[in-house]
């Protein structure tokens, strides 16, 4: 296990009833109704919670490896993130797709970014080994 160095930041949340009850941030910033994937409730739900962190995370993880490599990164980047809550004989389990997008980057320079970052994101470092992840460029 991984020990830290030092604390940058510690996200709080309250939640009640699970999948389907709410979620608030102890600085109220979030406050969400939760739901269970594909029923008609009216909240998001974990895995579209944990998508949006991951994909956001990415994007930021990119930034660094393209200022490693003095790359300049396009505006319109973007990464469309895909989780996919499933299960096996040892029950649920979850595979994760990112999708992502670097418009009129050589896609060799694209690749390298797209790896590096993956190494960098601790998103991608908490799943490694642990979870299916694709991650694409598109």
């Amino acid at each position: 296990m991984t020990t830290l160095d030092k604390v940058l930041y510690t996200a709080k949340t309250h939640t009640t009833g699970g999948r389907d009850g709410a979620s608030r941030t102890s600085d109220g910033r979030l406050d969400v109704k939760l739901s269970s994937p594909g029923t008609s409730g009216t909240g998001t739900n974990p895995e579209q919670l944990f998508a949006a962190g991951w994909s956001a995370c990415f994007i930021g993880a990119m930034g660094v490896a393209a200022a490693q490599k003095k790359v300049a990164l396009p505006a319109d980047r973007a990464v469309d993130a895909e989780v996919d809550l499933g299960t096996n004989e040892s029950g649920y389990l979850l595979r994760a797709r990112l999708n992502v997008s670097l418009p009129g980057l050589d896609p060799a320079a694209a690749r390298e970014i797209v790896d590096a970052a993956h190494q960098i994101c601790p998103y991608s470092k908490a799943t490694r080994g642990n979870i299916d992840v694709e991650i694409n460029l598109i």
